[in-house]
């Protein structure tokens, strides 16, 4: 049996054994990309059923596809190219989502524990990467890396858990957009670097500085202009179609990317720059949902070009490091969120809840040191050490948050020492008029159901209190003339500030088993001696809130489903009898 191998590129036939031909058609780009998409999207798959993001399923395609594993990734050159346009529209998006009012309204808690917790990572992560055998460079370049946490992955969470409004996810996303902005101007800086390193290797820090600050101030004067009188005008005409919308997106963050890099700054400077000088158009959230998924896509190839580059060499002695900084990232980060929230007045739950979404680092730290090696700082042996970092901080964390409150549970003994005797901030967002003494229903959820629940009860002359995590809500409600409380139904020192001796029912429209079970805990905590109602979604759900003991099930869909078979049957029989 022979196998005729084409002689050049463009060879299309082959003579061989149907299943002896598939190595060989991987050669081709086309197919060898098809392949990869394959795989991907089956281990993809498997990583969502145990609940971790699947940027790590790419990592692990890469290094299964690199030439460590099986070589399967040939088309270094293209792989690479799809990587940093991914790269660049990642940048864009997060620009896009930097509204200059959102960044003026991110509050000092926000920008404290985002100062803090950036300055604390990089401060005792370079000693402890220094005490680990590391040049001061690459100790550096680490230390900065482990300050960053993936906003993606942590606004899915939240999002998923539903609890991206309550107040300690309003205060993440706030101490994330800080370590977005941070990890931009790292990587102007280092650019800025490379820019004035002299032909010995060497740059002085005051050229260093007075680069760095024109090259900003010119940015920032021509963003202004383009701002003010351009892009607005642009935008609005390409908005006119849909597809020419996402297309002048695109475009305008990889020419803002390739302008950045031929200037001195670097591609994801310049894609950043791009996105932020759009965030304040109207149409921004429909040209980030249209990238979203376009940004997803191309940063596969990222983590895939990534993982296929990983040198295995040196990975074997960055394992002890790895699980040291892991260790850092996983506690450190979190004690001091918890420590700068609780001294301005923050509940010990509040500050624990917020911690662990710092408690990993991001696609941005990665991104970050390869952006190093590229400028010839650092070796390939701190993007190994920062990947497995990545890799193990990111898995652990996930299942953090997504069992935080059987975690807070079991920690909150420990954790009095991150709470003051009187946690002033949050009792400031709680205090209102008395509801009086005679408050029959407690509904704890205020979203759409339990809003609208809480506003029937009041009609119908049923004295009712509501709660909800969400100040918005909570303050758009009182506006409305409910009474309201803000505070977490699943905190037992709250509960007990509630004034539950007269109350027959407290009803929860929480969404999730694990919240419903704190609260019925802090509610036992507390002395309830009531009933309690709950809203499902899902048999299974109702099925676990009966057998812990709550006395009414509501199910939205059945019972509007049963309310419309009614209404239509006595229609139709209205009909027939006339």
């Amino acid at each position: 049996m022979s196998i005729d191998t084409p002689t050049s590129a463009s060879a299309s036939t082959v003579s061989c054994e149907e299943w002896l031909c598939l190595p060989l058609l991987l050669k081709e780009p086309f197919a060898e990309f098809a392949a990869l998409l394959l795989v991907c999207a089956l281990v993809g798959a498997l990583f969502v059923r145990l609940r971790q993001p699947v940027l790590i399923a790419y990592i692990v395609v890469g290094v299964a596809a690199g030439p460590a594993a099986f070589g399967l990734v040939q088309a270094h050159d293209q792989v690479d190219l799809l990587a940093q346009i991914g790269v660049a529209v990642l940048l864009f998006v997060v620009g896009l989502k930097l509204d200059l009012q959102h960044v003026r309204h991110i509050g000092p808690v926000a920008l404290a524990t985002g100062l803090g917790q950036l300055a604390f990572t990089i401060a005792f992560g370079f000693v402890l990467v220094l005490l680990l055998g590391k040049g001061w460079v690459e100790a550096l370049y680490v230390a900065v890396a482990l300050t960053f946490s993936s906003t993606i992955i942590i606004v899915k969470l939240l999002s998923d858990k539903r609890e991206l409004d309550s107040l300690h996810g309003r205060i993440a996303v706030g101490f994330l957009i800080v370590q977005d902005l941070a990890v931009v101007l790292a990587m102007m800086t280092v650019s800025t670097l490379r820019a004035v390193d002299g032909a010995d290797g060497s740059a002085d820090h005051a050229t260093v500085l007075v680069s760095l600050l024109g090259r900003l101030v010119a940015v920032g004067a021509l963003m202004f202009v383009l701002m003010r009188w351009v892009l607005p005008r642009a935008i609005a005409l390409m908005a006119r179609s849909q597809e020419l919308l996402l297309l002048f997106g695109v475009a305008w963050g990889i020419a803002l990317a390739a302008l950045g890099e031929s200037v001195g700054f670097s591609k994801e400077a310049g894609a950043f720059l791009a996105g932020f000088s759009l965030a304040s158009t109207p149409y921004r959230e429909a040209l980030s949902a249209r990238l979203t998924g376009l940004r997803d896509f191309l940063l596969l190839f990222f983590f895939i070009d990534l993982g296929s580059k990983l040198d295995f060499s040196s990975l074997g002695a960055e394992v002890v490091p790895a699980a040291v900084l892991s260790a850092f990232v996983l506690i450190g980060n979190p004690l001091i969120v918890m420590a700068i929230m609780g001294f301005m007045g923050y509940r010990k739950r509040t500050g624990f809840m917020a911690g662990l979404t710092v408690a990993q680092i991001s696609e941005f730290s990665i991104v970050f040191v390869a952006m190093g090696i590229t400028l010839g700082h650092v070796g390939v042996s701190a993007l190994s050490l920062t990947t497995l970092v990545g890799v193990v901080t990111i898995t652990l964390s996930t299942y953090m948050i997504l069992y935080s409150q059987p975690l807070y549970e079991r920690l909150v003994p420990w954790l009095s020492v991150f709470e003051r005797k009187r946690p002033f901030r949050e009792l400031a967002v709680e205090r209102q008029p008395r509801s009086g003494a005679d408050v029959q229903v407690v509904v704890v959820g205020l979203g759409r159901y339990g809003a609208r629940l809480l506003s029937g009860l009041g009609e119908a002359g049923a004295p009712a209190l509501g709660v909800d995590f969400d100040p918005e809500a909570v303050r758009a409600l009182r506006k409305k003339g409910l009474a309201v409380r803000f505070g977490d139904g699943e905190d037992p020192d709250f509960m007990e500030t509630l004034p539950l001796a007269e109350v027959r029912w407290v009803v929860s429209s929480l969404p999730q088993w694990e919240s419903n079970r704190a609260l019925l805990s802090a509610l036992h905590a507390a002395g309830y001696r009531g009933s309690v109602a709950a809203v499902v979604l899902d048999a299974a759900h109702g099925r676990l809130l009966k057998a812990a003991g709550v006395a009414m099930v509501l199910n939205p869909l059945d019972d509007a489903a049963d309310h419309a078979a009614r209404e239509l049957s006595a229609r139709l029989a209205d009909r027939e009898t006339s």
